[in-house]
């Protein structure tokens, strides 16, 4: 329980704003994952609380999710059409290689920056 003390911080003295452990914080607060998933968005209000847990990874340390409090936030704006055609030309644009303009069921990789077939033509010849 040592490891939560270091996380505890419910006034707000240490972190600046209310802190809790992993999983302890109080009904009322949720993360943006979870107000999405109930259909709510912050809504432009400051972070109210966060929650914090160590961290074993490359970078060893702490990780830390905001709070929001969840009776000020707001519904999700629903999409337009003008929305979902912005998101079907922006995919449309991710499909097609630039380089031969074909359009591929598969998102063209933005490390090699065109299509498999021309960016290793030499392999693709029959032998």
């Amino acid at each position: 329980m040592a490891v939560y003390g270091k996380c505890f911080d419910p006034s707000g003295v240490r972190f600046g704003v209310p802190t809790y452990p992993w999983r302890f914080a109080p009904d009322g607060y949720a993360t943006r994952r979870q107000l999405r998933v109930a259909g709510l968005r912050p809504g432009g209000q400051p972070v109210a609380a966060q929650v914090m847990r160590r961290h074993r990874g490359r970078k060893a340390g702490v990780q830390v999710a905001y709070l929001y409090r969840v009776d000020q936030a707001m519904p999700v704006r629903p999409m337009t059409s003008r929305k979902w055609g912005a998101l079907a030309l922006a995919m449309l644009a991710r499909r097609t290689c630039p380089t031969c303009q074909v359009t591929y069921s598969y998102c063209v990789p933005t490390s090699l920056g065109m299509c498999l077939l021309c960016a290793y033509p030499e392999e693709q010849r029959a032998i």
